[in-house]
């Protein structure tokens, strides 16, 4: 049954909530639940010694509150809050309310997506600060038959999150045989150049134009 309390700021309002508190631990039911919140907002300081079940209640939700919300509060004014009264509070929420307030249940669905979003928003933040490094290297062909356009073209059909491709140009090795060497840039954090020639450069289908590959230069940009 809904309850209703008024002038909590004062010795008959807090009388009246002595009384409701007698042989109980929270205002509505066995466990505190938003009433005991509503009602905590409305005291505005720990119930002296004279009414000792409201003390006890309001150390209970006091302690609840704080592990709840572990941050350190460094105390807000509310300009003309001080002198006012607080307003009365509003009857016990109904049973089909209890789903309004969970502050002391599991997170709603509401809450995992904000942290979720959170959670991107950060790893997006990370990977823009992930340093670079510009690579030099060699591509080098089976033989001077192999076709150098279709290597080239095979080579920077490899595409990743964090890898730019960049100037490339032939070099006589001997024999008839030119070598490709090639400039890239990568994200450190996202793209390892041992697994980019291991896993993919020199791996069906690319591995029928390139023999080896090798790093010329790695430098931090």
């Amino acid at each position: 049954m809904a309850v209703t309390f008024s002038d909590l700021h004062t010795a008959d309002g807090l009388k009246a909530l002595e009384t409701h508190l007698a042989g109980k631990t929270y205002v509505s039911g066995d466990a505190i639940s938003k009433d005991d919140v509503k009602v905590f907002a409305a005291v505005l300081s720990k119930p002296g010694a004279e009414f000792p079940n409201a003390a006890r209640w309001y150390e209970t939700v006091s302690a609840a509150l704080a592990s709840r919300f572990p941050g350190k509060a460094v105390g807000v004014n509310l300009p003309g809050a001080g002198s006012a009264p607080a307003a009365p509070v509003a009857e016990a929420a109904k049973d089909d309310d209890d789903d309004d307030l969970d502050l002391f249940g599991d997170e709603t669905e509401d809450d995992k997506k904000a942290a979720e979003e959170r959670a991107a928003a950060k790893a997006s933040a990370k990977k823009k600060e992930s340093g670079k490094s510009s690579v030099l290297m060699d591509v080098k062909p089976w033989d001077d038959e192999t076709d150098m356009k279709k290597l080239e073209e095979a080579v920077r059909s490899v595409q990743m999150e964090g890898l730019t491709w960049g100037a490339s140009k032939l070099v006589p090795v001997g024999y008839g045989i030119k070598k490709m060497t090639i400039m890239l840039t990568i994200v450190d954090d996202l793209v390892s150049v041992d697994s980019l020639i291991e896993d993919h450069l020199t791996m069906e289908p690319i591995n029928e134009y390139v023999q080896s590959c090798d790093i010329v230069a790695f430098n931090k940009i």
